[in-house]
């Protein structure tokens, strides 16, 4: 791999084993929304990432929060989705983020706004998550852009990606783990992990197909808050693997011990991914719950 361009990319070149956050933007214009959540993140984690119109609800730009964290002293992965853009403005972003001083970014498809707050808006999809991939490396290793126009700057980034070892069919996860890869990606975060014995088969795949050498894999973990939570995520959330003993630990706890029980299940799986050959950090996505983070990093044996 190439010399680090980012904090993110330095640790991991290390051998460090990471730990990445996640801040989901506002829905609206208040920057202290982000502050405070960035004052929960700083000193505790390595990057945080910093969703994209998630569940494609209008928030905040990622660019735009992403340069408030970078202004409270924390490095942001951010997050960009080819639902809303075109690859004029996908390049256009890329560059205005880079010349901002932003170094990482996640490139995604995006959830498809019929599951968000205006399912009637019209989506772009113009290049696929592979493709945005592959035009980010392409633009920092050639200095072109997509019509072959000469940059004064080239935006060189950390590019990561998302992979979900749970989707059907198994077998080509990680067949789409290699073309990431082959497409320029640096790091992958995974989806959240409640089904460790597929994950450590998804990982075993990738150890013998020798992309664990190529990729830096952050394992996704996300702190269950109550059994309701783990019911929704196992019947609602597409791609989410949640094991019904799973749901059975959760609901055999009492009512007000089950968020203490859902981080003792978040700590078992960090255990397990620090020891697993292949995995070379963690990505903690606490959603709307940023101050279990510290609580749970710590607990985990990894602070920064």
């Amino acid at each position: 791999m190439s010399a680090p361009v980012s904090k993110l990319h330095e640790t991991l070149a290390k051998g460090k084993f990471a730990v990445t956050g996640e801040c989901g933007p506002p829905r609206g214009a208040n920057p202290d929304v982000v502050r405070k959540k960035a004052k929960l993140l700083k000193g505790v984690v390595d990057a945080v990432n910093v969703t994209d119109n998630q569940t494609a609800i209008v928030r905040m730009s990622s660019i735009a929060a992403s340069l408030h964290l970078l202004r409270e002293g924390l490095e942001p992965v951010m997050q960009m989705v080819v639902r809303d853009r075109n690859r004029i403005a996908l390049q256009s972003d890329l560059l205005g983020a880079y010349s901002l001083g932003l170094r990482n970014i996640l490139c995604l498809s995006g959830d498809h706004q019929v599951f968000g707050s205006q399912p009637d808006a019209m989506n772009v999809f113009d290049i696929d998550s592979m493709n945005l991939i592959r035009m980010v490396r392409d633009m920092g290793e050639s200095g072109k852009d997509m019509s072959g126009f000469e940059l004064d700057l080239a935006p060189k980034m950390f590019i990561g990606a998302a992979a979900n070892p749970f989707a059907d069919p198994f077998e080509y996860r990680v067949i789409r783990l290699a073309k990431k890869i082959d497409a320029g990606v640096d790091f992958i975060q995974t989806q959240c992990i409640y089904n460790m014995d597929k994950f450590t088969q998804w990982m075993k795949m990738a150890r013998e197909e020798g992309l664990t050498e190529k990729v830096y894999i952050l394992g996704g973990v996300t702190p269950l808050k109550s059994v309701g939570m783990a019911r929704y995520m196992q019947t609602k959330v597409a791609g989410m693997d949640i094991p019904d003993k799973i749901i059975r630990r959760m609901e055999g706890v009492p009512q007000n011990e089950a968020a203490q029980e859902g981080i003792h299940i978040c700590l078992e799986t960090i255990a397990r991914l620090k020891e697993m050959e292949g995995v070379h950090g963690v990505h903690i996505m606490a959603i709307e719950w940023e101050e279990k983070v510290t609580e749970i990093v710590e607990q985990a044996g990894l602070k920064q």
